[in-house]
């Protein structure tokens, strides 16, 4: 169900699982809804509750005037966090989902345990570049930046292997309010956590994809190097990887979250 916060801004979210069990919050990604998860449910769900949203400005979550920030969508998840009378979470994101991590664990570290970035930058790409896209989205809509967008979101390999998957994905990307996104990518557009990150003192795993078209592999190397002990792993896959490569996103997720060690610092 949709909950109004603070700012009287209405997002939609689900809580699922046990009750007793620790909360997994997670992040979508630029131009995707609380979905984009449901390759690890089935398994997240024997250990953790697991806490979905859909970001201002997707699915069923409002579309408030633009444009966002990066700060926004941190307070967005904060003010949710209060909503539901959580005072401290696991957290993972991914590319957008990972951008609003970072700027939670530099400015409400004390509500998050464990910290997964994955398919995600400190700092992206040139306003130049957005600018452009925006260019598209003004004269085209959706339509005209979704062909691109899953050439760089899933090798042409796993295209060919499971065209089921992209087409939800597609759906998914078709289906983003115009407003919404451009509001967002306005936020990723004016963002630069490069320096701050390197506050975090969080036990963190950074996840790339040694084929992500939008979030490259180095991007993913230069978070771990400001984060001090964070852990780095690279897998086979595009920018959505949680999708591509499923069955190791999930294992390595669930992993670190269990790693004995990280539990008791």
């Amino acid at each position: 169900m949709p909950t109004t916060i603070c700012d009287k801004i209405s997002l939609h979210y689900q809580l699922e699982g046990d009750p007793r069990a620790p909360v997994l919050m997670l992040c979508n990604s630029l131009g995707t809804t609380l979905e984009m998860w449901q390759p690890q449910m089935s398994i997240l769900l024997t250990q953790f509750q697991v806490l979905r949203y859909d970001v201002r400005g997707h699915g069923q979550s409002e579309v408030p005037m633009g444009p966002y920030s990066i700060e926004q969508l941190g307070q967005d998840a904060v003010a949710l966090l209060d909503h539901l009378q959580l005072k401290q979470v696991d957290f993972c994101g991914l590319s957008m989902g990972g951008m609003t991590g970072m700027w939670l664990a530099t400015h409400h570290a004390h509500r998050i345990k464990h910290l997964v970035l994955s398919n995600t930058a400190a700092k992206l790409g040139t306003p130049e570049l957005w600018n452009s896209r925006l260019t598209v989205l003004a004269s085209e809509g959706m339509a005209g930046l979704t062909d691109s967008i899953l050439e760089r979101w899933f090798t042409r390999r796993f295209q060919q292997r499971a065209p089921h998957v992209v087409e939800r994905v597609r759906d998914m990307l078709l289906a983003t309010s115009a407003p919404g996104y451009q509001a967002n990518v306005i936020a990723i557009r004016d963002m630069d956590q490069l320096h701050d990150i390197s506050t975090i003192e969080l036990p963190t795993l950074v996840i790339a994809g040694r084929h992500d078209g939008s979030t490259a592999p180095e991007l993913g190397r230069a978070i771990t190097q400001r984060i001090a002990g964070s852990r780095y792993l690279e897998l086979d896959a595009a920018h959505l990887s949680n999708w591509e490569q499923a069955g190791a996103f999930t294992a390595a997720l669930m992993d670190f979250l269990n790693d004995t060690d990280l539990r008791n610092t």
